[in-house]
């Protein structure tokens, strides 16, 4: 079973769309299947507009057919709604070939937090996009709710994981003895970090991370430790030296960064919005309040060993079985059972037929 997975967000990009997918390959091999990746590093890139980390790939739509000819994939999945992601939906379109997509970003409130563009265009967009596929996967139970109010179809349920072993409570205490608040992950407009940093709140406050707005909130909050990204045991170490992780995103599908944090040992506050409102379902690991503050302060007096243990319930063999799963049911050929066999089967439609001369 090979599945050529189609991402506008890749390497250097640090989000929780790439390490999904980076983890998604680590997983699948043991399960019988193949992935392979088109990306913006095959191509000529140029940056994105407000946000130069992202590179958007300059390819033709000659070079988009002509990879996936090359691959040969059983089956494709188009991650984002970029410049390759479209391109792959032209070549599925054109081709009559089914191909499955996912929700992975709130990009209608994503581009109106940057852009004068009203939501309801970009929805427009998205929702067309989407709909033309077999299946749209979606990480959580509200963000399904909320786009089947908006006219999405086909939503299947792929959750997430986090690695439990590199995110564990440690004995370190990198940013004092606190109370630490912590906030990790791309620093940008889109997640609200200044809702945090505006909280007044015993202690100090900590924010991991990289992105277009670190240098602007460097400057308007000196009493602030940015810390830059990190990644690896850094990264985990810096998790571990919380009390409470704060979460402030109004946008997020999901949210892997609270998973790791919980994993650690660190409870959560966050507002009741999609993604915590789905992962903190346990009170015992976060608190979910329309005042941040509060939910903050509450959060100080979670256990530890919750937060934990409550992390333990998400396995990254699993959403990659169900990401698996998923495909094949949305392609209409069975349920997992079938999966040993389908491996040996290539769908005729990915088999361009060679004409007389």
């Amino acid at each position: 079973m090979h599945v050529l997975i189609v991402t506008d967000a890749w390497y250097p990009q640090v989000n929780g769309v790439v390490r999904t997918y980076e983890r998604l390959a680590q997983e699948v091999p043991s399960l019988g299947a193949k992935l392979s990746f088109l990306v913006p590093s095959q191509y000529r890139t140029l940056p994105c507009p407000t946000y130069p980390e992202i590179r958007l790939a300059l390819a033709t739509p000659g070079m988009v057919n002509r990879y996936i000819d090359e691959v040969g994939p059983d089956f494709i999945h188009i991650a984002t709604e970029g410049p390759l992601g479209l391109l792959a939906r032209r070549y599925c379109r054109k081709r009559k070939c089914p191909f499955t997509t996912s929700y992975h970003t709130r990009f209608p409130e994503y581009v109106s937090a940057r852009l004068p563009v009203p939501e309801s265009w970009c929805y427009n967009f998205q929702r067309r996009f989407h709909n033309s596929g077999a299946g749209l996967f979606v990480a959580a139970p509200s963000v399904e709710e909320d786009l089947r109010a908006k006219g999405f179809k086909r939503m299947m349920r792929w959750t997430r994981g986090v690695d439990v072993d590199l995110f564990r409570p440690r004995n370190v205490r990198h940013f004092g003895e606190g109370p630490v608040f912590l906030y990790v992950g791309r620093v940008s407009v889109e997640k609200n970090i200044e809702a945090f940093l505006d909280l007044d709140l015993p202690g100090r406050k900590v924010v991991v991370g990289g992105g277009p707005q670190l240098a602007e909130l460097k400057r308007s909050y000196p009493d602030v430790l940015f810390t830059g990204a990190k990644e690896g045991e850094e990264l985990a170490e810096a998790y571990a030296s919380g009390d409470v992780f704060v979460f402030p995103s109004l946008t997020d599908t999901f949210g892997l960064v609270l998973l790791e944090a919980l994993a650690c040992g660190v409870p959560v506050a966050a507002y009741p919005v999609h993604g915590p409102k789905d992962v903190l379902t346990d009170p015992e690991s976060g608190v979910l309040d329309n005042d941040l503050r509060t939910a903050a302060l509450k959060a100080l007096d979670l256990s530890p060993e919750a937060a934990r243990d409550h992390a333990l319930n998400f396995s990254w063999e699993n959403a990659a079985q169900q990401f698996l799963d998923n495909v094949l049911i949305a392609h209409n050929l069975g349920l997992p059972e079938r999966r040993r066999l389908l491996t040996r089967l290539r769908p005729k439609r990915f088999v361009r037929k060679k004409t007389a001369a």
